[in-house]
């Protein structure tokens, strides 16, 4: 059996959070892919299969020609802009590491590599099993959603490699997510002289901003949320055209319809003023019921293997593990690395839990993976 290398783990956490890997940077981007195909083709035996979608490089390790039995997914962009590593650089102190992506989600992606490096070595091959790292997870995944849901499809399991809650907590539920905007049209006028020829976009935005707020409810676990909004050009002039931006959560596929209608359902408060609603239906909710099965079985084999009690939480952001449940797979999240700070300066991984995650992900494929 292929023992854990700390050592070794951490010299390649060092590289991939010092290889930046920004959404929007193409260049960036390709640099990360190249590395974490290095190191996964020395720890899988096996070079993995490179799909681009629009400039995002996705890799996807496939073993055996077979039915998917069990999909590992992670994603190596992260929020952080090229050259943040100057002013956060990675640092390791008291079992605490640092740096962009260190638990959003770089870690995940080398447990993820380093526990299938361990049950390869144990069973001699990795048959019914893939592994997909993609680039644009962090902007909704749109160029990898179908890759995602097309390997998911019909497996066992799928295991989401995001980071775990800060007392190692996996994640078995997560809100579905829905962004839209809605637009206002309407008519440009002075505002001194002859206001009454105007159609008030602004006017006609506040009062839509009302209506939606009001569909916030928070006793199901559904937030609806007005975010950024513009409107007008300068200050005497009766303004043409307005929008706001909508974020909004919900725990179950029913609250996402519902408020969609809701939403659909707006019409103008201002005479001749037109509304144009955008968007929708981002991520579909990943509901407890995907994941409790697989949450037990590891609550087992983490107590087997002489691991703290494995708790869960629900959250209310999105992963690649809502397209995996949406497809009917079982999924279970969280399973990266253990912090917090994901997506702040407060980013950091805690060593500790690192040869737990590889060690608990290893068993909880094999056992998948022997079951008829």
């Amino acid at each position: 059996m292929r023992e854990f290398d700390s050592t070794e783990f951490m010299s390649d956490f060092q590289a991939l959070i010092e290889c930046e890997s920004f959404s929007h940077d193409p260049a960036a981007l390709a640099r990360s892919a190249q590395l974490i195909s290095r190191i996964g083709t020395g720890l899988l035996g096996a070079a993995p299969h490179v799909i681009e979608t629009d400039g995002h490089p996705h890799l996807l390790w496939r073993f055996g020609s077979g039915e998917r039995e069990v999909v590992l997914i992670g994603h190596h962009d992260t929020v952080w802009p090229t050259g943040t590593i100057e002013s956060f650089p990675f640092s390791v102190a008291d079992g605490v590491v640092r740096g962009p992506g260190a638990d959003d989600m770089k870690g995940g992606i080398l447990i993820a590599l380093y526990a299938m490096a361990r049950l390869r070595s144990e069973r001699g091959s990795l048959d019914g099993v893939s592994v997909l790292i993609t680039s644009d997870e962090e902007l909704g995944s749109p160029g990898s959603r179908q890759i995602i849901e097309d390997e998911a499809r019909g497996a066992k399991a799928a295991l989401v490699f995001e980071s775990g809650a800060p007392d190692g907590s996996v994640k078995i539920a997560r809100k579905g997510v829905a962004i839209y905007s809605l637009e206002v049209a309407g008519l440009a006028a002075h505002a001194g002289v002859e206001p009454e020829k105007g159609i008030n976009a602004t006017v006609e935005i506040a009062n839509q901003v009302v209506s939606i707020a009001a569909l916030h409810a928070p006793t199901v676990g559904t937030s609806v949320v007005p975010t950024v909004m513009r409107s007008g050009s300068t200050t005497n002039t009766v303004p043409a055209e307005a929008v706001v931006g909508i974020d909004s959560r919900a725990a179950t596929v029913a609250e996402q319809e519902r408020i969609d209608a809701e939403l659909r359902a707006l019409t103008p408060t201002v005479a001749g003023a037109r509304l144009d609603l955008k968007g929708g239906i981002n991520r579909g909710p990943l509901e407890e019921e995907m994941a409790l099965g697989l949450y037990a079985r590891a609550q087992r084999l983490a107590s087997h293997l002489g691991h703290p009690p494995l708790r869960s939480v629900a959250v209310g952001g999105g992963s690649d593990g809502n397209f995996t449940a949406g497809v009917g797979t079982p999924t279970l999240d969280g399973l990266g690395t253990v912090g917090g700070g994901s997506h702040a300066r407060t980013e950091h991984a805690l060593q500790v839990w690192i040869p737990r995650r590889v060690e608990l992900t290893a068993a909880l494929v094999g056992e998948l993976l022997d079951e008829d």
